[in-house]
């Protein structure tokens, strides 16, 4: 009883957040036509896409850095692609921050680290997104914009940063996200470790004349940034990992609850 009393409070609150941020139907079709990879085959994944990407406008903050002026089919857009890995798993999995911070362009953050002698050393880093545990979620604008041209080069900063807060989850940034009941920890680390071993010894040998990978080689940092570049792959660039990680690919599948070889329609023929 109390369970169905509870199911249905959260029924009338979400029905009333997406109201209340309803995405206008020119708006959302613009969004998708942009982003032919946001573009769902079965009616009821579509709707759901949209619902979830009002829910997510609702329940998160939105702010603006140097000089930049958010627009609605900015927020939508940044939205809709944040929602996508968690079509199936839902919204409650990105419950652990609220903001995110949009700059023009790239930042430059200063980092420092100790090595092993104690002797600090700081450096610059460029910063196209970045994920803090517990917020907020920072991404470049100009980044964001390069998400549907550059969708063939495995390229998505949102889903990568998105990602990382999926991997985050658990307090640990270590390539593996909370994972469903059909997927065992040692499974993951087993089938992610061959992956990842795997592509770090590709990239070791790239070549200029040598054929690219599927995955942008800064996956092969840190097991936690081949999770974020292998699932923004998974989202945007589905045949292509398909084709070189199918072992990933099928591990993601599992994961995100989605095919997106299948769940994609084709592109239209002009």
């Amino acid at each position: 009883m109390l369970g169905r009393l509870f199911r249905q409070v959260r029924q009338r609150r979400d029905a009333a957040a997406v109201a209340r941020r309803a995405i206008p139907d020119d708006l959302w079709k613009r969004t998708l036509a942009r982003h032919p990879f946001l573009q769902r085959r079965e009616a009821v994944d579509a709707a759901e896409l949209r619902r979830l990407t009002s829910l997510f406008l609702d329940r998160k903050e939105f702010s603006a850095a140097g000089g930049l002026r958010l627009s609605d089919a900015m927020v939508v857009t940044i939205a809709a692609q944040a929602v996508l890995p968690v079509l199936k798993l839902g919204l409650s999995h990105y419950d652990g921050f609220v903001g995110i911070v949009v700059h023009p362009g790239q930042v430059v953050a200063r980092r420092e680290v100790t090595d092993e002698g104690g002797l600090v050393h700081a450096y610059d880093e460029v910063l196209a997104g970045e994920a803090m545990e517990g917020g907020p979620v920072m991404l470049s604008w100009h980044d964001v914009r390069l998400s549907a041209p550059m969708a063939a080069q495995s390229y998505n900063v949102v889903i990568h940063e998105f990602a990382h807060v999926l991997d985050m989850a658990d307090g640990v940034a270590d390539g593996v996200p909370l994972l469903p009941p059909h997927i065992t920890r040692a499974e993951w680390v087993a089938t992610l470790g061959v992956e990842f071993e795997a592509f770090v010894a590709r990239v070791n040998l790239l070549s200029d004349d040598a054929p690219q990978p599927a995955l942008d080689p800064y996956g092969a940092e840190a097991p936690e940034e081949f999770f974020a570049v292998a699932s923004e792959a998974f989202f945007v660039n589905a045949c292509a990992l398909k084709a070189e990680h199918l072992a990933l690919y099928e591990l993601f599948n599992r994961l995100y609850g989605q095919d997106p070889t299948v769940d994609v329609p084709p592109a239209r023929r002009r």
